[in-house]
């Protein structure tokens, strides 16, 4: 049977995606970000305005596009749950 991501574990692959792809400072696509997370368009631009709203990214106009790179809040986030991942798994937890 197939295991099926949570929607923490969604938000945190687009977090990630946001953090690791942003190397020149201008931001992340939706495109990149939806082949990086493997999700649909009307899906991602949900959880992007979500997230952006949350205060977790931050929308960045660029050429007439819209771009997305991590807030500071959205890496305090990342760090909050890589920790409690890893103690749910020093009780044999899966998350």
């Amino acid at each position: 049977m197939a295991q099926y991501r949570t929607q923490l574990k969604i938000v945190t692959d687009v977090l990630n995606s946001a953090k690791e792809l942003n190397q020149d400072g201008t931001g992340v696509g939706v495109t990149v970000m939806l082949r990086r997370a493997n999700m649909p368009y009307a899906r991602m631009s949900k959880l992007l305005s979500d997230l952006v709203s949350s205060g977790l990214l931050v929308e960045l106009n660029v050429e007439k596009a819209s771009k997305y790179a991590i807030s500071e809040k959205g890496v305090h986030f990342l760090a909050a749950c890589h920790n409690f991942e890893e103690f749910a798994q020093s009780y044999g937890l899966r998350l």
